[in-house]
């Protein structure tokens, strides 16, 4: 067997403290059933969880699955989502989603990466949230916007492509926990490591952190009165 390198080592250290630091961290977005869970984190591109889980009651409520979704009014399924952005986008893959999934797949989704990745809307991040959280099967490292700043700024990637992130920390993490270390490390990332102003001083990870001291914080323009 190899030895491990040094990055390994590290990122192994790293996610026991993030498992020390958010014991009981969990998929944050609201869902019943793994449709639910692949809508909700279709719309959570470029907004929060937390507006994705005010809106998520209503959609479910009128449309609780992939038959109901996949034959939706478009107006009304973009008035439901509106607030969560590109909500035409949106609506469109989610609606495509789930026709394919009624259509092809028996209108149950699917629970392997090749066949999630036929569905309109869906790229790897997506599909590994579904994979993980809705089947529990572990196929690849989610990558999101605070896996992608703080897997960077720990110096365990040099790559801005989230799939070339991705392949990075498969090589370093095993397994069995590519999805704990996504789920502690966006937990992180909102609670200390921030993209404007890291919470350096506060942070339990300084001492294996390359970047830590040494992040800018970004000064707000002042308004214009």
């Amino acid at each position: 067997m190899p030895r491990s390198s040094a990055k390994q080592k590290t990122a192994l250290e790293l996610l026991t403290r993030l498992t020390d630091l958010y014991p009981d961290a969990c998929c944050s977005l609201t869902y019943d059933t793994p449709v639910q869970l692949l809508v909700a984190t279709i719309l959570s591109a470029q907004c929060t969880d937390e507006r994705v889980n005010k809106v998520t009651p209503a959609l479910f409520a009128a449309y609780p699955d992939a038959p109901a979704l996949a034959g939706a009014e478009r107006l009304d399924l973009e008035g439901l989502i509106r607030s969560t952005g590109f909500y035409r986008n949106k609506a469109k893959h989610i609606q495509g989603a789930c026709q394919k999934i009624v259509h092809d797949f028996d209108g149950r989704v699917p629970d392997q990466m090749d066949l999630l990745l036929t569905l309109p809307g869906v790229a790897r991040k997506t599909a590994n949230v579904v994979l993980a959280h809705g089947y529990g099967i572990n196929m690849g490292v989610t990558v999101d916007t605070h896996v992608k700043r703080l897997s960077n700024r720990l110096g365990l990637t040099s790559h801005q492509n989230p799939v070339k992130i991705e392949q990075d920390l498969m090589k370093l993490l095993p397994q069995e926990d590519w999805e704990n270390w996504s789920i502690r490390l966006i937990y992180h990332g909102r609670a200390v490591c921030m993209a404007r102003r890291p919470a350096c001083d506060a942070c339990s990870l300084t001492d294996l952190c390359p970047s830590a001291g040494q992040v800018t914080p970004v000064q707000r323009r002042p308004s214009k009165k």
